[in-house]
């Protein structure tokens, strides 16, 4: 018995995805979210440090670090364009300063 091809769906390797399917862009963007999470963590902790007594010696040194690492978020959020809405942006850093407070 030979099989005929459907004309109207797209052959293997024609670029198409199937409308169910999450795309790269898709997967990427997660990825990338969860990274700028890990950099917002890293901020809350620079701050956390530079208020703690006991790092009042290196406190120009982690004053350095935040602002590096602020310049960072800044410019990675600019760069894979991940503008999040005000309210979001509270609600994440919220979320990450609990998260902080519990460990």
């Amino acid at each position: 018995m030979k099989h005929f091809e459907d004309p109207m769906r797209p052959r293997k390797g024609d670029g198409h995805r199937g409308k169910g399917g999450a795309g790269a862009k898709t997967f990427r963007r997660g990825r990338a979210m969860d990274f700028l999470e890990r950099l917002q963590v890293k901020r809350i902790t620079l701050k956390q440090q530079l208020a703690a007594a006991e790092f009042q010696e290196i406190n120009q040194v982690i004053l350095g670090e935040l602002k590096a690492i602020e310049m960072v978020i800044d410019e990675f959020i600019k760069h894979f364009e991940l503008h999040e809405g005000e309210q979001d942006r509270e609600k994440r850093k919220k979320q990450l300063e609990t998260k902080d407070d519990n460990n």
